[in-house]
């Protein structure tokens, strides 16, 4: 297998070891709390995907030893158009037709910029500007964080915030990196310990922040994002501080700047993908829940039966507590009539209410 074969292989498989890396970190994040949303170390899936992206970086830095640079890095601009597949077939997370047109827009113009970047001779930089670069660097991923928190309400928008700031991280650490590699070619220096140092903090905060951009917001936009601005910074940074510059003069530059207005489209429809599903799914939680019809009711069931007359009239009937009769019999008629209690009355419906008496059989004499 030849050098420029084994640099496109070690390409692709890179991409793909970014690829899931992602996909495990978006997972992780989907199933964290709110409290571990920057660095879940308790998490082995995080450790897995730690793994996979340094997997990642490793195999991208022999390929650049095997293959020129302008055939690598927009090889690695792949991983966004690998992860939508991935993410479909091991997570079951599928991509709207909206979310592939942005991945592929972003891939052909990061693509298309990186391979216009023209190679120079190897430079570095002076202490002063590596000590410019971290306080830049610095200043930029702090505002950043501060945008991306006064925006919480939003989750596309921080996510975006997030990625960049995580993209703006890993690219000046790679810038740092060719300077420490350029240094080393005349022996290995104590003098470069500070850059490493710089090197280690930018790495590490590259993927907290990549971690974080990845809750709430999918996939597929913090990822575009991340692999976007990773290489344009570091691409910004060579052509401004160690004199790159564009192939084919002029034309070149124009396509340079075409291509950034494709990718930058790409991101745009990334993120109003997902803004208009966030919409979508708030419509739907804010919709009110439809009531059950009622059940038919039959015709009277809820009314009354109208009361009986009869009712009504011994209702209204106020009689005194105590109601006597004169009992017949024999009793002598200067004696006062011996009084018989009224204990009942009977209802007869169609006729009157008539009292009945109840004869006292202990005053009256009933002789044969």
């Amino acid at each position: 297998m030849s050098a420029l074969a084994l640099s496109v292989l070690l390409s692709f498989v890179s991409a793909v070891a970014y690829a899931g890396g992602a996909i495990v970190q978006e997972q992780v994040a989907v199933s964290s709390p709110g409290a571990q949303q920057f660095a879940p170390l308790r998490r082995p899936g995080w450790w897995a995907a730690v793994a996979l992206n340094g997997l990642g970086g490793l195999l991208h830095v022999v390929a650049l030893a095997y293959g020129p640079l302008s055939l690598v890095q927009p090889l690695g601009a792949l991983t966004i158009v690998f992860a939508l597949p991935m993410a479909a077939l091991f997570v079951g997370r599928k991509a709207g037709a909206t979310a592939w047109r942005g991945a592929v827009m972003a891939t052909v113009g990061l693509a298309g910029l990186l391979s216009l970047v023209g190679a120079s001779d190897a430079q570095s930089l002076d202490t002063a500007q590596r000590v410019a670069a971290a306080l830049g660097t610095a200043g930029a991923v702090v505002a950043l964080m501060v945008a991306a928190r006064a925006v919480h309400r939003h989750p596309a928008v921080r996510s975006i915030l997030l990625a960049t700031a995580s993209g703006v991280a890993f690219g000046m650490s790679s810038v740092f990196t060719k300077t420490v590699a350029v240094d080393w070619t005349g022996g290995v220096s104590a003098a470069d310990l500070p850059s490493l140092a710089v090197i280690g903090v930018l790495a590490t905060a590259g993927m907290l922040l990549s971690q974080a951009s990845y809750r709430g917001a999918g996939l597929a936009a913090p990822l575009a994002t991340l692999t976007v601005v990773n290489p344009v910074v570091a691409a910004a940074v060579g052509i401004t501080m160690f004199g790159e510059t564009f192939r084919y003069g002029t034309t070149g530059t124009a396509l340079a700047l075409s291509c950034g207005v494709v990718a930058a489209g790409g991101l745009i429809l990334l993120t109003t993908e997902r803004l208009a599903r966030e919409n979508q799914e708030a419509r739907a939680a804010e919709a009110p829940v439809p009531e059950p019809a009622p059940e038919a009711v039959p015709a009277g069931a809820g009314e009354q039966p109208a009361a009986d007359p009869a009712e009504r009239l011994l209702a209204a009937l106020e009689l005194p507590g105590d109601v006597r009769l004169p009992a017949p019999g024999d009793a002598p008629d200067d004696a006062d009539p011996a009084p018989v209690p009224l204990v009942s009355y009977a209802p007869f419906y169609g006729g009157p209410y008539m009292p009945v008496a109840v004869v006292d059989r202990h005053r009256t004499r009933v002789t044969s």
